[in-house]
């Protein structure tokens, strides 16, 4: 199967997985924890639940590895060719009442990540893979049942300014190491966000480099690499490789790593 088949039908599905997480949003909702201490809710398990039954239906024959069913001890086998699935991206964000929280679907072919869905059901934002080499964003009305993307368009990164780089950061994870980093850089500014938004920033051009000097899980980060790289980004390890998928025997793992809205021409560890 050509991905680009998989394009309507995958939105389609992050768009009921997001509605699916509405209906928890703003509410009391019991907090669990998972064996490394992360929170999970209702709403992470429904919305998974809604991936996984989709992909199913929608391409069989690819195996799916997702956050939930990985944390039960779920791991199955994979070929080549797999999906990597975070039903709910930024849950530590959706339990405390903010906004940036994601649905995040990605297929991986030979350790790459060639399509990238992103939905974030409480701000309408929608970002994907059309093609490859093309990276799209539009916006999707959460309360229908009917998939209607408004003002669809192609989105690109950005010519780093001279004035300085826009640098994102994560709401609940920056550490030394990341503060570190940013001072081996010009930066001009520094944003904050939760979940894979931050890559969608700067897939649209509005910011120009995210380090991640910390553990992630590859679910976390696929579907965001896919559409930055699409939009002419790039997502390298500190020693400079692009970071890569299929890590099972880590547990799917990530190293550290930092995106960045154009290929740099100076890699991390030579700054």
């Amino acid at each position: 199967m050509d991905y680009q088949d998989l394009v309507d039908p995958i939105l389609k599905t992050v768009h009921r997985a997001g509605r699916a997480i509405l209906a928890y949003y703003g509410r009391s909702i019991e907090v669990g924890r998972k064996s490394d201490s992360s929170p999970v809710t209702a709403a992470d398990r429904e919305a998974e639940t809604i991936i996984l039954r989709d992909l199913a239906k929608i391409a069989p024959a690819i195996t799916p590895i997702a956050e939930e069913s990985v944390s039960a001890g779920g791991i199955p086998p994979t070929g080549d060719r797999f999906f990597l699935v975070d039903p709910l991206d930024g849950t530590k964000e959706f339990i405390h009442g903010r906004d940036e929280f994601t649905v995040n679907i990605a297929l991986i072919e030979n350790a790459r990540p060639i399509f990238g869905a992103i939905y974030a059901p409480a701000t309408s934002e929608l970002f994907w893979t059309q093609a490859a080499g093309t990276a799209c964003t539009g916006e999707l009305d959460g309360a229908s049942d009917v998939l209607a993307i408004k003002n669809r368009r192609r989105i690109a990164t950005r010519q780093p300014p001279a004035e300085g780089l826009v640098a994102m950061t994560s709401r609940s994870h920056l550490n030394e190491e990341t503060r570190a980093f940013l001072a081996t850089l010009k930066i001009e500014k520094t944003l904050t966000a939760g979940s894979s938004l931050k890559f969608c920033r700067l897939a649209c051009g509005r910011a120009d480099v995210y380090p991640r000097l910390g553990p992630t899980m590859e679910w976390d980060t696929a579907a965001g690499h896919a559409i930055l790289a699409a939009a002419g980004g790039a997502v390298r390890q500190l020693d400079g490789a692009e970071l890569a998928y299929g890590k099972r025997d880590k547990g799917y793992l990530n190293p550290s790593f930092v995106a960045w809205g154009q290929d740099p021409r100076h890699l991390p560890s030579q700054t």
